[in-house]
């Protein structure tokens, strides 16, 4: 069993090595109360509902890391994107107790933090599940975890959006105030863009969605609006681009957004708010 939903994030496996360099540094000092080569067998549970994601991580720690002279047995019990329940084993092995002692907090800070996206992500696609409208992420991460983090909205269900800004342009309030106009700032992107580029522009009334149509932008953010407005810009222009709807968007009024026919709800909260998803590791 794999325990990746594939594709793989890019180059996650530094990011990693270098949160167990940072933990681990020079050795581990509590370890040295274990012998060279007693070994004990372990499990790791989930403690709370939720969505599994960063198992692949838990077992490249455990087996994987930097243990050439460390003979490891792990077992991935789950692939990450399944629903956990709580005492559900996501994880098992046997190994050295200096070795996975030490790599244990690790192991369980990216289960859990990655499970608490992935769970928080499907809560949101649950709550649009009778609708058309997909559930998307934002820039809005941890520096240094933004692949990790996106890979986990994708495990909850969830679509990314730009992974940065050079995959994608959005224009902004800032950016339109600079250039003077919507109209000239969607003309200096195309400028200089491929034509396989898209063009977001973050519109906060009808009067600007409808100038930023008018420019050729491919998706219209609708900033903070109200369901009525959000409604009226869907009806006038839906047939012409594509709609995204962002700004303190909750648990609690993401259906009713849905509702106005946006194709994309983007959501910040997803990888800067999502509490943790606990989990503990276990000696047999």
């Amino acid at each position: 069993m794999s325990a990746w939903l594939g594709p793989e994030p890019a180059n996650w496996w530094d990011v990693v090595d270098e949160a167990l360099r940072e933990d681990i540094g020079t050795g581990d000092l509590t370890a040295v109360c274990f012998g060279e080569d007693e070994e004990l067998e372990w499990i790791i549970e989930a403690q709370a509902d939720g969505v599994a994601c960063g198992v692949g991580i838990a077992e490249y720690i455990f087996g994987s890391y930097n243990s050439d002279s460390d003979p490891s047995d792990v077992k991935a019990m789950v692939t990450d994107g399944s629903e956990v329940r709580r005492g559900t084993v996501v994880l098992k092995g046997q190994g050295l107790a200096r070795r996975v002692l030490s790599l244990e907090r690790t192991a369980l800070n990216f289960l859990m933090h990655l499970s608490g996206v992935a769970t928080l992500t499907r809560q949101f696609v649950d709550r649009v599940s009778d609708t058309s409208a997909r559930i998307v992420d934002t820039r809005k991460t941890l520096p240094g975890l933004r692949a990790l983090q996106k890979y986990a909205v994708r495990c909850g269900g969830g679509f990314n959006h730009r992974m940065g800004l050079y995959d994608a342009a959005m224009i902004k309030d800032n950016h339109i105030k600079a250039c003077g106009d919507i109209a000239e700032a969607v003309r200096r992107v195309k400028a200089v863009s491929s034509h396989l580029a898209r063009i977001e522009v973050e519109c906060e009334d009808l009067d600007q969605v409808r100038q930023a149509v008018q420019a050729g932008a491919d998706v219209i953010l609708l900033d903070n609006m109200d369901p009525f407005m959000m409604r009226e810009a869907v009806r006038r222009f839906g047939k012409q681009v594509a709609f995204e709807a962002s700004g303190g968007i909750s648990l609690e009024t993401v259906h009713g957004v849905a509702q106005t026919g946006v194709s994309y709800i983007s959501v910040g909260a997803l990888t800067h708010s999502a509490p943790a998803l606990p989990y503990h590791l276990e000696v047999l």
